[in-house]
């Protein structure tokens, strides 16, 4: 059974007190062993949003505001996770691709993916296939992540597929996809292998992926 102390941090992230979060993640810390502060408060409380999300309970601005709270609390988390030499789950690369400037369903996968325990390298929004592939290169990452809002920029992710398998990357990566147009359809149709209907869904991918 979770502790006390451990509930309280989950339901307080869970209303997105950052304030809160951080100050009983520090008294946590001093009783409690890091990896259950971090398992079963932080990633736990964050699974539960995102279970609450994809089942129309909660939407975007609490689960925006739920993962600040959780963010607080894996500021003094991250640093000693260092310390002590416990590693992410993998690392993943996302950004929204060449021709879109929107963001919001990125930025809430990425704070997913930050809250089920992945290194997270965000390129950003516009970004071209070449910075896909350099980014893989220079982190060693295991997924790609992109995402597109409009449909006129939705030929960028087959496009960065094609250049990642050009250098012989996609043995060495998984792909996955997501945004309003995009489908299941469209990702089988670009070889990609996976498809998120959301950020929940990213975060599913993922684990699926690394394993």
């Amino acid at each position: 059974m979770i502790s006390e102390i451990l509930q309280e941090i989950r339901t307080h992230l869970f209303s997105g007190d950052a304030g809160k979060v951080e100050e009983l993640t520090k008294q946590a810390l001093e009783t409690i062993p890091l990896r259950k502060v971090l398992d079963e408060a932080l990633i736990g409380g964050m699974a539960i949003v995102g279970e609450k999300f994809k089942n129309n309970q909660i939407y975007i601005p609490e689960v925006l505001i739920a993962a600040r709270a959780m963010q607080a609390g894996m500021r003094i988390v991250e640093p000693l996770l260092v310390k002590e030499g416990i590693k992410p789950h993998g690392k993943v690369i996302m950004g929204t691709v060449k021709g879109d400037l929107h963001d919001i369903g990125k930025n809430l996968a990425v704070m997913m993916l930050k809250g089920a325990g992945f290194e997270v390298i965000d390129l950003g929004i516009d970004v071209p296939p070449e910075k896909f592939t350099e980014a893989v290169l220079r982190e060693g990452a295991q997924v790609v992540g992109m995402s597109a809002l409009l449909t006129t920029s939705m030929p960028s992710m087959k496009a960065t597929i094609k250049h990642l398998q050009s250098k012989g990357l996609d043995k060495k990566v998984k792909t996955m996809i997501g945004g309003a147009p995009v489908t299941q359809e469209y990702a089988n149709e670009i070889g990609a292998d996976g498809y998120g209907a959301d950020a929940p869904s990213a975060v599913d991918l993922a684990k699926k992926f690394i394993g």
